[in-house]
């Protein structure tokens, strides 16, 4: 009897988590969509040595993460699926396109799950894939601005979504661990584009700290409810993954463990 009625519960949780997850999703594509302030950065709007130089900033990073990949998928190829999963959900999350100052656009990143399942080593690689199809089949940044958008997206990101998972686990609460990584993760995306975008066009008056000031205060208006949004759909995406992937997550060492 009591098997049962864990188990309905159980049930019911599931269902419940999917309804959760339904309804961020559609408060990300329909409600918060409104003219907003950010990246990625269109194609040709960056000036040529700017673009060359995130570009170097960017390879290496790239390089080690296909290394990282390799790594992976030969000492658990079972891991496959769930590699194509935090690359879709990167892809479907940054891929919401949202009008922005000119020359940019603003979007949830989704890179912060993937840091925190594999690390952000591969996911410099699967954000740089995903920046790279976006640009190809949807005119959605570009490719000489791929590095910029690459370094922002692809390995800032990810990296400030590692560390603060790392940090906030040693209290032991995984949940919350996941939300910050996640939001911190999309707004660190916005603070690097900032100081791009200031880099490559200081203001007239003030130089490089007029234009960050101009740029982070315009971002931070629209950034912090995505970043809210963002944090609370992977968790409930995590929850899913507890519930259905959780031998992956056990082959990962993420598992919280119980008492």
């Amino acid at each position: 009897m009591v098997s049962k009625i864990l188990l309905k519960l159980k049930s019911s949780s599931k269902f419940v988590n999917l309804i959760l997850i339904a309804a961020v999703s559609f408060y990300l594509i329909v409600c918060l969509p409104k003219p907003a302030y950010a990246m990625h950065i269109m194609e040709g709007f960056l000036p040529l040595e700017w673009a060359i130089f995130w570009w170097v900033v960017a390879l290496p990073f790239f390089i080690l993460g296909l290394r990282s990949l390799t790594r992976i998928t030969k000492a658990t190829p079972e891991l496959k699926l769930l590699l194509a999963l935090a690359g879709a959900f990167t892809f479907v999350l940054s891929a919401l396109k949202m009008p922005s100052v000119t020359g940019s656009s603003s979007h949830p990143t989704g890179t912060g799950l993937g840091a925190i399942l594999f690390g952000p080593l591969a996911m410099s690689v699967l954000g740089s894939l995903v920046l790279l199809f976006q640009a190809l089949l949807l005119a959605h940044g570009g490719l000489t601005t791929l590095g910029a958008n690459a370094f922002s997206m692809a390995i800032a990101g990810p990296f400030v979504a590692f560390w603060v998972y790392r940090l906030v686990m040693q209290t032991g609460k995984q949940r919350l661990a996941i939300f910050l990584a996640a939001s911190l993760a999309d707004l660190i995306t916005y603070l690097i584009t900032s100081i791009q975008l200031a880099l490559a066009f200081p203001a007239t008056t003030g130089g490089f700290i007029a234009s960050f000031a101009k740029f982070a205060g315009i971002f931070a208006v629209t950034q912090v409810p995505l970043a809210i949004s963002e944090g609370l759909l992977t968790v409930l995406v995590w929850n899913w993954l507890s519930s259905y992937g959780r031998e992956e997550l056990k082959m990962l060492n993420l598992i919280k463990p119980e008492g």
